[in-house]
């Protein structure tokens, strides 16, 4: 079952500038872009890197190993060598707080 998880505060997560976070089993990277907060998960699907450490630029995450791209809003899986898309999980904001559904 599902539940939400307070992770951190929405002003802690910079634009282009995506923080990780721990949640029980879960490595999750969080992305503030254009002032709403996604997240996915942080171990990229090709080469295991953090996308914590990757490049944020806008609503694209690139990993910091082999370049390749996630779109943060869907997960999706943009260009090689990246095929499989990363885990995308619900969050939410209240009262400047950041909440994970996990």
């Amino acid at each position: 079952m599902s539940e939400w998880h307070l992770v951190a505060s929405a002003a802690d997560i910079k634009p282009d500038e995506p923080i990780k976070v721990q949640v029980g089993d879960d490595d999750i990277a969080l992305y503030n872009v254009d002032s709403e907060i996604f997240a996915t998960a942080n171990i990229c699907t090709h080469a295991f890197a953090s996308m914590a450490d990757g490049f944020q630029e806008g609503d694209i995450i690139e990993c910091p190993l082999h370049d390749g791209r996630f779109n943060i809003k869907t997960g999706k899986a943009l260009c090689p060598p990246v095929e499989q898309d990363l885990k995308i999980y619900q969050t939410k904001v209240e009262d400047g707080t950041v909440f994970i559904k996990v």
